[in-house]
Formats: C-alpha cells, sequence, structure tokens
C-alpha cells in the first residue's frame, strides 16, 4: 500500500472518529518512511486530538514550524539526548533528511548524544524505539515465565522427595 493511500485511509479514519486507528496507520508508515516529514506532520496532528504535546512535539521534532512548547514538552519527556534520538525514530544518516531544518535537527541531537556519551554516535546505529521496546517487554515475561517454571519444578521435585520419604518411613516400619 503506498504513502498516499495508506495517506485517505487515515483521513477515512478520521471523519469516522477512529483516532486510534488512523495513529495506528501513521505510526506504521513513520517506521516505513521516517524521512517522510508529511507523514510524521500528521502523526503531530493526531496527538493534538489527544491532547499530548509532548508526542506531537516529538513527531513535529524536525519541523520547520514546529510549535516551541510542543518541542519542550518533547525534550521535556526525553531529557537525554540518546534517548530522544531512539523517540525521533530516525534512520539513516542526518544527510538524507529532506529539508536543511530537519538536518540541523537531526545533527544537533546527533552532536549533543555524542557529547554526553563521550564518544561519536551516529543514527545508524540506533535501535528501532518500538522494536527495543517488544524485545525489552519479550524478555522481561519470558525471564518471569522461566522463574516461575523453575520454581513450580522445585516444589514438585521437593513434593516427590517427601512422597519417596513417607513412603520409605511406611515400608521400613
Amino acid at each position: 500500500m503506498t504513502v498516499e493511500t495508506t495517506l485517505v485511509r487515515v483521513d477515512a479514519d478520521l471523519r469516522a472518529g477512529r483516532i486510534p486507528v488512523a495513529r495506528q496507520r501513521l505510526r506504521g508508515l513513520v517506521a516505513s518512511y521516517p524521512a517522510d516529514l508529511t507523514v510524521r506532520r500528521r502523526l503531530a496532528d493526531v496527538y493534538r486530538l489527544y491532547g499530548e504535546p509532548a508526542e506531537a512535539g516529538r513527531w513535529a521534532y524536525l519541523d520547520a514550524d514546529r510549535d516551541p512548547g510542543e518541542t519542550a514538552a518533547f525534550e521535556a519527556r526525553h531529557p537525554d539526548p540518546l534517548d530522544r534520538m531512539t523517540a525521533v525514530a530516525w534512520r539513516g544518516p542526518e544527510e538524507s533528511a529532506p529539508t536543511d531544518t530537519a538536518r540541523a535537527q537531526l545533527a544537533g541531537l546527533r552532536e549533543a548524544a555524542s557529547a554526553q556519551a563521550g564518544r561519536p554516535i551516529h543514527w545508524h546505529h540506533m535501535p528501532d524505539r518500538a522494536e527495543h521496546a517488544e524485545h525489552t517487554d519479550q524478555d522481561d515475561s519470558t525471564g518471569t515465565l522461566f522463574c516461575a517454571g523453575l520454581a513450580l519444578a522445585g516444589l514438585a521435585l521437593l513434593g516427590f522427595a517427601a512422597l519417596g520419604v513417607v513412603t520409605f518411613v511406611r515400608w521400613w516400619l
């Protein structure tokens, strides 16, 4: 499905009041086309409907006409430049950004993250935020399930040992 086709569906979703569906479609487009500033701008508009200035600032971060209050809200939510780089969800070198403003924003953010880290940071080393969250959640639930399984196995083993002791004592007497 093309960007244009998806944006037509987004418009239909918004007219029908299906804001979460429109937001999800736009999030998918941003993931597939991170350099498309129009899609980012539309996603920022949807977050404005939700009354989420930090998220609106996140997705309008590369725009020349971004709202300074939304940008400040985004930066306050993500004070760490490396975290902000991840949140912006940019992929590729900043030189591939379509506007001078976007290139300057990306370069400034990368430079701030590099200064804080004390080493050069590059956009191609940035994990996708959604993938990172999925893997983190999956790792947490997998570890919890593993521990629960070990505990259950230990209890079963303890139960069998107790049954063996009782059986041995009854046999001996």
